[in-house]
């Protein structure tokens, strides 16, 4: 869809539809099995398992509504639990309306259904279409389900891969949408079917859609596409998207094979999550290149362009050895550099944690910090005899703390500790700290204050500190 208005109407084969809550699906005759159930039955035996949860992303449109059709004929012979959603962007005076035609839809075909309200931020500098193409994909994978379903076509594919190509795109984009994604829990069941082969089915069931009128705005880059070049393409090249479409797919392949090359190259050289820059140098320039893009990926982060992959390379591999390096990789994630190991960290700004204290539990979220997980242990952490009844403060570092671990030694500073607890630079502002009155007692990653500290045989508790994890799901393809 090139954006997130639609205007409501009916196919073209059966008028306009007055009232789409009294919209219902005829199914195709029993006696006239389609190629379409034949495919979508063989693809939910080859990537579906009985019991499974699936949600399909139900705009209401053709491609969707002819893939929620298939499924409600295929899915009961394979066992699968079929659910639908549909995101109301809230953007057109007509979004409630389709909604209502969608709920109408799946009631009629005994599918559970789910309308998610999302605001799309229009101030991000994504442009409409990319920032409600992000905020959809987060409501649709922020439900519970083995898989969400979606109905990209053929078409669909041969539209992205000359829009890949048009923004200089590598191979990973160029492999454009895959039928699995597993990092991303997505199925596409019509990737290898023609937007002529759906609308076919659709008039030959007798359903009926909406239809999205900004799908006819050129002003957007795929709707230039699919009703400006396409249609030139097409008269000297009539199977331009099936040709596209297969190219994608060779291109698809060349991805995985790279995708393999990193994986053995990072054997050894990528140890929790951080890669041994040493290792890193020893390698040709395109291997240590096409081994950050997996690395960045595997995190869930955008693609850099090949300059600002170089850049990342060249400061990783030639900064002087005690240079403080930080990249901006992604919005508030960066590419660091400690002892030899290149990081990634995430670093938005950390509010105050005034008043934040420690109410029991496994675990205390931190505002843009991570979270703070207990343990239960024997002889060591926090005496919970010595604390009972006492308040857990969490702060952070204001400077000049001091902590003595050993109560036959004196106190030392943070700093020293930190830098024999082999915790990074960028961390160590954000470490939070445990106190009891004014009285620091225990610091993640470091250890519990003399004094503090449960004896052997005595039952303690430890907090460990997980911190926010680098990267974030980029704005997913069309």
């Amino acid at each position: 869809m090139a954006s997130s208005r639609k205007s409501l109407s009916s196919n073209p084969s059966s008028g306009r539809a007055e009232d789409p809550q009294h919209a219902r699906a005829s199914a195709v005759p029993s006696s006239q099995p389609s190629a379409l159930a034949h495919r979508i039955n063989k693809f939910l035996s080859t990537h579906t398992r009985p019991g499974q949860r699936l949600l399909i992303a139900f705009s209401g449109g053709l491609d969707s509504r002819v893939l929620l059709q298939l499924l409600a004929q295929c899915s009961q012979q394979h066992g699968v639990l079929l659910e639908a959603m549909h995101v109301h962007h809230g953007l057109s005076p007509n979004a409630d309306r389709w909604a209502a035609f969608c709920a109408a839809e799946c009631q009629g075909l005994g599918i559970a259904f789910h309308c998610q309200r999302i605001c799309v931020d229009t101030s991000s500098g994504l442009g409409i279409e990319a920032g409600a193409r992000l905020a959809r994909y987060a409501a649709l994978l922020s439900y519970d389900a083995d898989y969400v379903l979606l109905a990209h076509h053929q078409d669909d594919q041969a539209e992205t891969l000359l829009l890949q190509l048009l923004r200089g795109a590598g191979a990973k984009g160029l492999a454009a949408m895959a039928i699995h994604d597993p990092s991303r829990r997505l199925l596409r069941p019509l990737i290898d079917v023609s937007r002529d082969e759906i609308e076919a089915y659709a008039k030959h069931a007798g359903l009926q859609w909406v239809d999205d009128e900004s799908n006819l705005d050129t002003r957007y880059d795929r709707n230039f596409l699919r009703h400006m070049v396409f249609p030139v393409l097409a008269q000297r090249y009539p199977a331009v998207r099936s040709t596209l479409a297969r190219s994608a797919a060779h291109l698809a392949e060349a991805a995985c094979l790279l995708d393999e090359l990193a994986a053995l190259d990072a054997d050894g050289m990528v140890v929790d999550g951080k890669v041994n820059v040493d290792r890193l140098g020893m390698l040709s320039s395109q291997r240590a290149r096409n081994l950050l893009r997996w690395w960045l990926d595997a995190h869930g982060l955008p693609m850099p362009g090949l300059p600002r992959l170089q850049e990342m390379l060249q400061q990783l591999l030639h900064a002087g050895g005690q240079a403080a390096i930080k990249i901006r990789v992604y919005e508030t994630t960066y590419l660091r550099r400690y002892r030899g190991w290149a990081s990634l960290s995430a670093e938005p700004p950390v509010p105050e944690p005034a008043g934040l204290c420690w109410q029991g539990g496994d675990r205390l979220l931190l505002p843009a910090n991570g979270q703070l997980m207990a343990r239960h242990v024997m002889g060591d952490g926090l005496a919970i005899s010595r604390w009972q009844g006492c308040k857990l403060d969490i702060r952070y570092r204001s400077g000049g703390e001091r902590f003595r671990l050993d109560a036959r030694r004196p106190s030392r500073t943070l700093k020293q500790l930190f830098q024999e607890a082999d915790i990074a630079p960028w961390l160590r502002e954000r470490l939070p700290l445990i106190y009891i009155e004014d009285e620091l007692v225990l610091v993640p990653g470091v250890g519990v204050a003399a004094g503090w500290r449960a004896q052997p045989g005595e039952q303690g508790l430890m907090l460990d500190w997980q911190p926010l994890r680098p990267g974030r799901d980029e704005p997913f393809g069309h």
